[in-house]
């Protein structure tokens, strides 16, 4: 799988998170999937459940102040042809230029059937100390 591919996925899920846009995050999401946390697990099953979940996400974000969301690092691992494992390290910056949050998550991702599109099937967060190198780096612009 082209590293264009994962890059192109990652950068939207990025904007759509800058911008607060649901559609393009929902966009990003295999349906259903799951969202892991350090304190719970969400069954994602429909676009409404995906609409609830991530505009609690974004109302957090926006409580927080988010001036900037940073991606340290990125990579990733092909486990079949269409399967991916990738591991991102995330900082979130508040507007006083202070970091509220940093952790890693790790993405399993889908190729769809027929399409060359990337789609986020599992998401689990971590604490930082949690992160791996995997085979592939990548970049995520923001």
């Amino acid at each position: 799988m082209p590293l264009i591919t994962i890059e192109n996925l990652f950068n939207n899920y990025l904007a759509a998170f800058k911008a607060y846009d649901l559609d393009a995050v929902i966009e990003c999401y295999h349906l259903p999937c799951t969202l892991h946390t350090l304190d719970k697990i969400v069954m994602v099953n429909n676009i409404d459940d995906c609409r609830q979940e991530f505009a609690s996400i974004f109302a957090q974000l926006k409580q927080a102040n988010t001036s900037e969301i940073i991606a340290r690092s990125a990579s990733y691992l092909s486990i079949a042809d269409n399967l991916l494992l990738a591991c991102v390290d995330w900082d979130f910056i508040d507007g006083q230029g202070e970091t509220f949050a940093d952790f890693c998550a790790y993405y399993h991702i889908v190729k769809s059937e027929g399409e060359q599109k990337l789609k986020i099937i599992n998401v689990v967060s971590h604490e930082l100390s949690n992160s791996l190198s995997l085979a592939t780096p990548f970049l995520i612009n923001g």
